[in-house]
């Protein structure tokens, strides 16, 4: 779907006039830019981020980003529109990045956690310890977190929850949910990767 600007109606002001109206941090012009464009950038985030309740969340931290970056566009360089598909796309392929690499450290997480220590007892070959040794060192790792962070650990983890569901369990923000699994799988890497030194 090319983006294309909509009718505006007579007298409405044009994109340039609402951008230089934000860059006076007018409340009202970013409301009625996204009132005329929302629609074309939620359909852009979803062609890279294929879940509506992900691309609404997305939508949202565009548009206080298209507030908060409002300072560097320069007509000289180009139309509003332009400017702020650059700025979705860009977002969009960061948040999909992001994404995909909180999937594998997930997947990496839950296989080091899964690992049984009766298996690894018995005729164990030096890599399976190693293997037995982290499943402990996580469980320790985790166990030094602030509450907040093994609660929201615990329940993406072992209790297979996604973060919206978290967030609704305990009554939480989304965003807080996320940066608490944020800074607990940072710590808990971090762990690891000590124990990967010493050994």
């Amino acid at each position: 779907m090319p983006a294309a600007a909509p009718e505006l109606e007579p007298g409405a002001p044009t994109d340039i006039e609402l951008m230089n109206a934000i860059q006076r941090e007018d409340p009202e012009a970013l409301s009625q830019l996204y009132d005329r464009y929302n629609g074309i950038i939620k359909a852009l985030i979803l062609r890279v981020i294929h879940n509506e309740a992900e691309a609404d969340d997305l939508l949202q931290e565009i548009f206080m980003e298209i507030w908060n970056q409002a300072k560097n566009f320069s007509a000289q360089k180009g139309k509003p529109l332009g400017w702020m598909v650059t700025l979705a796309r860009r977002r969009a392929i960061d948040g999909l990045r992001k994404k995909q690499a909180y999937a594998r450290a997930e997947e990496r997480l839950q296989t080091e956690t899964e690992q049984q220590p009766d298996a690894w007892v018995h005729n164990a070959t030096e890599e399976e310890i190693t293997f037995g040794d982290t499943r402990v060192l996580v469980r320790r790792v985790i166990n030094t977190l602030p509450p907040a962070q093994q609660q929201a650990i615990n329940l993406a983890f072992f209790r297979g929850m996604s973060q919206r569901e978290i967030a609704a369990k305990t009554n939480t923000p989304l965003g807080t949910v996320k940066t608490r699994l944020e800074l607990g799988l940072k710590k808990i890497y971090d762990g690891l990767k000590e124990l990967r030194d010493e050994l």
